[in-house]
């Protein structure tokens, strides 16, 4: 297939011209630790933008193909086709020395992984880049992300929808376009390291069942053990590990693997008096009981109290509505605009981005398509994107636009210029202000909190989530969503890593049980930095992985803090909410952690 299109020749844009392996895979499921891939294309691209190699293959998955109606992949087709071990083979030597691209990357390599791992061979991926990601940081004028909306705003012809192949062709013409794009834009491509993953990794866990009950507090010396309480065991037992934790389970006890300030009390004989759980219930001051007293105990355990019923969900999806509102009169008068502000300090451009949110507009962190003026405070005429502001014709205002801005007799028609011409009926994101709460209609998938920043060298932000219930403390350590465990235990939380400036956690509010109320979405810094140095960061809500946003806010506050609590998703009787948060901690994430129930190894 010819990937000829008017864009310049990759080489000529330095820093973009890459050697790629553009890939789709069709899966029997969501979940990569579980389900398999039944389909895998892989389009070589080179330096220049040219096509160099293609190979596409149908595979037998040893299970049932799953949701027919979306890939049209039936057992009778898949049947007699090639295992993946049997294509692994060649497969790597096309993935082998170049950046995996893929639309939604990291779902695309988590399948790739996981069935590379149960081949016995590594994923020969050092690199990858998300189109989805990329197009993000673009913001073309789209009503969404998905492959087909941008094949159509990129002119790149679409021919079989969900076909591995076809939407591999598809990408090739979405990448050339989107790399020209982000040159026009002087943005830095979203590269994620990819390092090599264990094959422990792999290993499918069983999934762990929440407790059903409330922690009712601490085990008080000569009374009875109650369901909830959080019980964890320390050192050798005379009975199997696992005897004793099911025990407790089967008795309506959270079973924890670690000790923190919210156990309930730790089980543990005379020989682990020095371990590590030992010592941290000492400090925190857990009771310790040894295990002869921990059976007896289990043979009148009282009632505990459930976790609160969430309710019956609604039979109409809630309005968009804020519960505070950013301006207190009707005067509005950069609505519709988004703007980047450049230069000044810390707390002189946080000042200004809630002056634009005030007024009714949109603050930018990075330059995009979407942006319609700047702002420059002092020392802001020096920055990289200057040059390219002014190619683009942006509207370019110093700090008293921000005063008046509707006596500017340019605004309104810069807004007008900027108008997506293409745009196919795409509603712009609700504006929030720190605190701003919007109550989320029903979503068809996992609802999307992506945060975002601009790209700065030598530090590094990790964004969390912690899955809460009604008394503010996680059910389990599993329950604390980082990258190196992406996932908590029931699959409903995720977190998704599209590039240094961007982190998105998936939450799947539908599954989640009973005991899960409220999820929160965190950051943090290492070292001495702080987010005083990060600047500004954007959150967003969009119900799903390539929709528009339904709501965003721009989160300055932060000066010397460490941590930054950025939003979370929380039940209000049958209904979920988002909230933007924007409270910031001087402490770092491990403190953070422990206030919601998590043990962190120090």
């Amino acid at each position: 297939m010819s990937l000829a299109s008017p864009c310049p020749d990759l080489t000529a844009m330095d820093g973009y011209a890459h050697d790629w392996a553009l890939v789709d895979v069709e899966t029997s499921g969501l979940v990569a630790r579980r389900d398999r891939v039944l389909s895998v294309a892989v389009v070589t691209v080179g330096r220049d933008g040219e096509q160099t190699g293609e190979f596409s293959t149908l595979l037998d998955p040893g299970c049932d193909p799953g949701p027919v109606d979306v890939h049209g992949l039936t057992a009778e087709r898949l049947r007699g086709a090639p295992t993946f071990d049997q294509v692994a083979e060649h497969i790597g030597a096309m993935l082998r020395d170049r950046v995996l691209v893929a639309h939604n990357a990291q779902f695309d390599y988590d399948f790739l992984a996981h069935e590379f791992a149960r081949a016995r061979m590594w994923l020969p991926v050092s690199q990858r880049l998300c189109t989805l990601a990329l197009n993000r940081q673009v913001d073309p004028p789209t009503a969404d992300m998905k492959l087909g909306t941008l094949a159509a705003h990129y002119g790149v012809p679409q021919r079989h929808a969900h076909d591995a192949l076809d939407d591999t062709r598809v990408l090739a013409g979405i990448l050339r376009a989107s790399l020209r794009e982000a040159a026009r834009l002087a943005l830095p491509l979203p590269f994620v390291s990819c390092p090599p993953r264990a094959e422990s990794q792999f290993t499918p866990q069983p999934p762990k069942t929440p407790c059903a009950y409330r922690n009712p507090g601490r085990l008080v010396p000569g009374g009875a053990l109650r369901q909830g309480m959080k019980v964890a065991i320390t050192g050798e037992t005379a009975r199997a590990r696992a005897e004793l934790v099911g025990r407790g389970v089967a008795a309506g006890l959270n079973m924890m693997g670690s000790v923190s300030h919210h156990t309930s009390v730790l089980v543990g004989n005379e020989s682990a008096t020095g371990s590590a759980k030992a010592r941290r219930a000492a400090a925190e001051g857990v009771p310790v009981i040894d295990e002869d007293t921990f059976l007896h105990l289990l043979n009148a355990v009282e009632a505990g109290s459930p976790h609160q019923s969430p309710g019956a969900a609604p039979a109409v999806p809630a309005p968009r509505q804020a519960e505070s509102a950013p301006i207190k009169s009707g005067d509005r008068p950069l609505a519709g605009h988004r703007v980047l502000i450049l230069g000044g300090a810390h707390a002189e451009a946080a000042d200004a981005r809630t002056r634009v949110v005030e007024l009714g507009g949109s603050a930018a962190v990075n330059l995009s398509r979407s942006v319609t003026d700047v702002v420059v405070l002092s020392g802001g005429e020096n920055d990289r994107r200057m040059p390219r502001i002014t190619e683009l014709g942006l509207s370019v205002h110093d700090v008293l636009w921000l005063a008046d801005p509707a006596t500017t007799a340019s605004t309104a028609d810069a807004v007008e210029a900027k108008a997506p011409a293409t745009s196919v009926g795409a509603a712009a994101p609700l504006v929030l202000p720190r605190g701003g709460v919007i109550d989320l209609p029903a979503p068809a998938g996992p609802w999307h909190v992506t945060a975002s920043w601009a790209p700065r060298e030598h530090f590094e932000v990790d964004v969390v989530a912690f899955v809460l219930d009604e008394d503010e403390q996680v059910t389990f350590d599993e329950d604390f969503v980082f990258y190196g465990a992406p996932e908590n235990p029931g699959g409903t939380v995720h977190l998704l890593t599209n590039g240094p400036a961007e982190q998105t956690v998936t939450v799947d509010v539908v599954s989640l049980p009973p005991s899960s109320h409220r999820v929160v979405i965190a950051a943090a810094v290492d070292g001495g930095l702080s987010f005083g140095d990060v600047g500004a960061l954007q959150v967003s809500a969009a119900p799903g992985e390539s929709a528009a946003p339904l709501a965003r806010a721009t989160l300055d506050a932060a000066t010397s803090e460490r941590t930054l609590v950025l939003a979370e998703l929380y039940r209000r009787g049958p209904l979920w909410r988002f909230r933007a948060v924007g409270q910031g901690y001087g402490h770092g994430l491990d403190a953070l952690a422990r206030g919601y129930g998590v043990d962190i190894a120090d």
